[in-house]
């Protein structure tokens, strides 16, 4: 039994590296060491035994191995774990997503099925039955279909054309914008975009675009940029406040993936940790924290702490009983 999972661990080892060189141009020896956690001598035992099954490979002295281009892989061999978890991807895939990519995750799904071998099949439905996900959660997924138009978008660097909802002035503007990258935050999805009305790159919340159409007008993104750089830049930004807040120990696994930033400072301190991040939207906080009740405490800025106080004072008011009750 061990040599059997040593053999089966091999093989998937060898589809896999034969994968990567497919999809890369060149890689050292060293370099696909260090991607697969093994040693360079295991490395050159695969690449041989690849060789010996008639996979093209080809060698520079400075550029390393790569597959002679053309060349086809064989059809897709999945294990029940890796099938299983492909598919239940999909499965959460269809939770948070539009109409149109929840259609193209079944069609994914159904595809990746009649691949499988039978007994595979039976090991996935029996999985199906004993797997339930977000149960209750009641949320309609929008029918829109935006995400895969601006994935497309993206792709082909299409400039999109949109009429969006400014929630802060409760009007509809319309505007171009060169679609950069899409970006899931927590339960929802924004599109990083540069903004031809404002001159500069913004976020648009895609529950707000009211109508999009991509154009046949392509462009050029801005030079050096790269989406979780920026990302990175923005949480750093410091045109956001410098907020501070105090968690209990009990809850702050939870409430840190709630935290719509990348931390500057982290301790803990008796039972509680503190957290210090930049950030620009007060609303969101103060519903944040009072989220967590007694088990969470802004520290600074002042007027945050007053926002949340006026906010808990006002669900209190929801039960103010009368002197008779």
């Amino acid at each position: 039994m061990i040599q059997e999972r040593r053999l089966l661990k091999r093989a998937e080892r060898l589809f896999a590296l034969a994968m990567y060189l497919k999809g890369s141009r060149t890689a050292t020896a060293a370099v696909l060491a260090e991607h697969f956690g093994v040693s360079e001598r295991t490395i050159y035992r695969d690449l041989q035994a690849l060789s010996k099954i008639g996979v093209p490979l080809i060698h520079g002295d400075k550029t390393g191995y790569a597959i002679l281009k053309g060349y086809r892989l064989p059809p897709l061999i999945l294990t029940a774990h890796q099938a299983a978890a492909v598919l239940m991807g999909t499965e959460f895939i269809k939770l948070r997503s539009d109409k149109a990519m929840i259609q193209e995750a079944e069609e994914v799904a159904e595809k990746i099925r009649t691949i499988l071998p039978q007994s595979i099949r039976e090991y996935i439905d029996k999985l199906n039955e004993g797997t339930a996900l977000d149960p209750y959660w009641l949320h309609k997924a929008p029918v829109h279909g935006y995400w895969s138009i601006l994935s497309e978008a993206i792709a082909k660097r299409r400039v999109v054309w949109m009429e969006y909802f400014v929630r802060s002035r409760k009007e509809r503007t319309e505007r171009q914008v060169d679609p950069l990258g899409l970006v899931f935050y927590t339960d929802h999805w924004n599109l990083i975009a540069y903004d031809h009305l404002r001159r500069e790159i913004r976020q648009f919340a895609l529950a707000h675009i009211q109508d999009l159409s991509m154009l046949s007008r392509r462009f050029t993104p801005p030079e050096g940029f790269e989406l979780k750089q920026y990302l990175k830049e923005r949480s750093a930004d410091p045109a956001g406040e410098r907020i501070e807040i105090c968690f209990a120990a009990s809850v702050y696994d939870e409430a840190r993936s709630s935290i719509p930033a990348m931390l500057e400072q982290e301790w803990a301190d008796d039972g509680s940790v503190t957290v210090v991040f930049r950030f620009d939207n007060m609303a969101y906080l103060a519903q944040l924290v009072l989220r967590y009740g007694l088990h969470a405490r802004v520290v600074a800025p002042v007027h945050l702490r007053k926002r949340v106080r006026a906010l808990a004072l006002r669900v209190a008011a929801q039960y103010e009983t009368d002197e008779g009750e």
